[in-house]
């Protein structure tokens, strides 16, 4: 089996997923990166009741860890590597692509966070507005999610004007 074959494979499982609507279009996500975020979904919404579960489960959730008065924040160490890959991969392809997500990462420039802090943060973001899309079968719509942004009063919503 060639590369290609194995290519061709997954674009047509990808089509012919129920699904694959929810991801196809999505800013930045393309033909590669489309069935890898399907995949990390899956099918079965029960698996991640939450948002939450979804962040923690791929790695993209820190963790804070407390002893006396001194906290710490890390990331996850255990959890499925290339699935974490896939979001931080995928957030850093919206960053030109999606206003908000251009917003955001200026922003935590700004505050002085490196590069991959700010995608992993993104891919924080990302994961609550895409796992919500996912639970109600309903495609992404950055008019929405900006609009969104202006109704509670974001700080985000400054740099994303509504058209």
């Amino acid at each position: 089996i060639s590369i290609e074959d194995l290519e061709n494979r997954i674009a047509q499982a990808f089509a012919a997923h129920p699904d694959a609507d929810l991801f196809v279009n999505l800013p930045g996500a393309g033909p590669a990166l489309a069935p890898r975020l399907l995949a990390a979904f899956g099918s079965d919404r029960s698996r991640y009741p939450e948002a939450s579960s979804l962040q923690k489960y791929s790695g993209v959730a820190p963790i804070r860890e407390k002893s006396g008065r001194q906290m710490w924040v890390h990331w996850r160490w255990n959890c499925p590597k290339f699935l974490r890959q896939s979001f931080v991969e995928w957030v850093g392809q919206t960053v030109p692509r999606c206003i908000w997500a251009k917003a955001f990462y200026r922003q935590q420039q700004r505050a002085g966070k490196g590069h991959q802090a700010i995608l992993r943060a993104l891919a924080f973001k990302w994961i609550r507005i895409l796992w919500k899309c996912w639970q109600d079968h309903t495609p992404y719509d950055e008019t929405r999610y900006i609009l969104s942004l202006h109704k509670r009063c974001s700080p985000l919503a400054q740099a994303c004007p509504l058209t």
